[in-house]
């Protein structure tokens, strides 16, 4: 009688745990969707800006972009420590 209440509590568990993961999953689907439609959103008024006021644009067009550092190749036996 034992093993029956304990396989039917593992079932309720096991029941309750499936719910669980499917509320979550639709949370996280609905968290992803609106993270999209905020990108879109962002984007589309980001663009609408540079098109009421071009002179912005221009001038971040003018600013130079940082020069990327030259990195070259250091092999690993000139760092280790030489005792």
């Amino acid at each position: 009688m034992a093993l029956w209440v304990v396989a039917g509590l593992a079932l309720l568990v096991a029941t309750v745990a499936l719910a669980s993961a499917r509320r979550l999953s639709r949370r996280l689907d609905a968290l992803n969707q609106s993270y999209w439609e905020l990108r879109y959103d962002y984007t589309r008024l980001r663009s609408q800006v540079s098109r009421l006021d071009p002179e912005q644009v221009e001038e971040a067009a003018e600013v130079p972009a940082p020069a990327a550092p030259s990195v070259s190749f250091v092999p690993l036996s000139s760092i280790k420590k030489k005792p």
